[in-house]
């Protein structure tokens, strides 16, 4: 049996933006049909739509974080609370092992940059970065719920 983190990984080296890879690989336990959270999580990869922001793998988590005990009730303090908890709970173990959640400070490359998105390419950081980012998020995730 695949782990979370393993269905992540692979969905990532399957052409799939590190956002996808990491929110499809929690969404069948999680209620949510994974064609769905493929689409869903589609722009968010490269630090959102390839800003450079928020990492993509970051941003997937989140979303199951979410998906896992975000409230469904506009007054359910409770329930907010625990899902900002648990999300920074992630947030700080993901900062611990990869210094920041920004995209552009982890690929050292700013994607929103004419030319840089395809020094990225040329610079396999995709291949060597990436696939990191995005187990380390699924990992961490997996700890959390």
């Amino acid at each position: 049996m695949t782990t979370p983190t393993d269905r992540a990984t692979e969905t990532f080296q399957n052409g799939f933006a590190c956002s996808q890879a990491v929110l499809s690989a929690f969404a069948a336990e999680l209620g949510l049909p994974i064609d769905l959270a493929l689409k869903l999580a589609a722009p968010f990869g490269g630090g959102i739509a390839r800003r450079g922001e928020m990492c993509g793998a970051v941003t997937g988590a989140l979303m199951a974080l979410g998906l896992k005990s975000g409230n469904t009730i506009g007054q359910d303090q409770a329930a907010k609370d625990f899902t900002y908890q648990q999300a920074e709970k992630f947030l700080a173990r993901f900062v611990e092992r990869n210094g920041s959640v920004a995209c552009r400070d982890l690929l050292d490359c700013d994607l929103s940059v004419p030319g840089e998105l395809q020094r990225a390419r040329d610079t396999k950081l995709f291949t060597t970065i990436c696939p990191r980012l995005v187990r380390d998020a699924a990992e961490i995730v997996g700890e959390l719920i």
